[in-house]
């Protein structure tokens, strides 16, 4: 069923409703084979996507099954685990980031060709390349066995260049935080984030990941301050002081 289709929210006797982890920015419930979520004005656009990507014959988004009379959208579920902080050890394993670094690359290239007409829920950034999902990291991604196999959470999707998603992918899987306890050396994670580009197969060099980072961090901060104070959650902030905290740390150590 297309996005602009208006259904009813019917929920099958005997389905299990669970409120999923995770979604600092709202509340996503699991019934049966199918997630729910509040739908806003980025949502067609969001649809247009997933169903683009699927047409490509990349099948590792969610099928988007219309909207509800209240204003939920309806996606199909993505099978596998979903990690969230505190990360699993398995998240710093080697097979993790390669499958990531794949994944993003094939979903990059199946958004090739798409509708770049929003409105879309973030802003676009130059040059154009792709269409980003704009928050991909480990905790909106699916693995099993430790390979990542799908993507989840398309909110914040826009149009922009292939290093802005990678970068943010680098700061949380390399990672490039203060605020990891993973037991990386410095050199390891210089070599991890070497090994994310070439995987991904990007012509960048790590020190253009790494500015992108600062840029990306930057960024986020802003709008997190923001969304603290729009959506009442004060959290934020202390997200945002992190944010800013990691982007002077890079700057400083270069």
């Amino acid at each position: 069923m297309g996005a602009g289709r208006s259904l009813m929210r019917v929920e099958n006797e005997g389905d299990q409703v669970e409120v999923l982890t995770g979604g600092n920015m709202g509340a996503v419930t699991r019934v049966g084979g199918t997630v729910h979520r509040m739908a806003g004005e980025w949502t067609p656009a969001v649809h247009r996507l997933l169903r683009h990507c699927r047409e490509a014959g990349f099948s590792a988004v969610p099928e988007p099954l219309g909207i509800t009379d209240d204003g939920h959208e309806i996606l199909s579920f993505v099978e596998g685990t979903v990690p969230s902080y505190p990360m699993p050890a398995w998240i710093w394993g080697r097979e993790a980031l390669d499958s990531s670094a794949r994944l993003m690359r094939e979903y990059h290239d199946a958004t090739t060709g798409c509708d770049l007409s929003g409105p879309w829920r973030s802003p676009s950034h130059e040059p154009v390349e792709v269409i980003c999902h704009c928050d991909f990291a480990p905790y909106n991604v699916a693995y099993q066995r430790g390979e990542a196999v799908g993507i989840i959470d398309f909110d914040y999707a826009s149009p922009g260049p292939r290093l802005w998603d990678l970068a943010y992918l680098a700061y949380r899987i390399v990672p490039v935080s203060t605020d990891h306890a993973d037991g990386f050396t410095f050199t390891e994670r210089e070599t991890r984030l070497r090994r994310l580009l070439e995987v991904y197969g990007s012509t960048a060099t790590p020190a253009d990941l790494l500015d992108m980072i600062v840029e990306r961090l930057l960024d986020l901060a802003t709008f997190s301050e923001t969304m603290a104070g729009e959506l009442r959650k004060p959290a934020l902030n202390d997200h945002a002081a992190l944010y800013r905290k990691d982007a002077d740390a890079i700057v400083r150590a270069r």
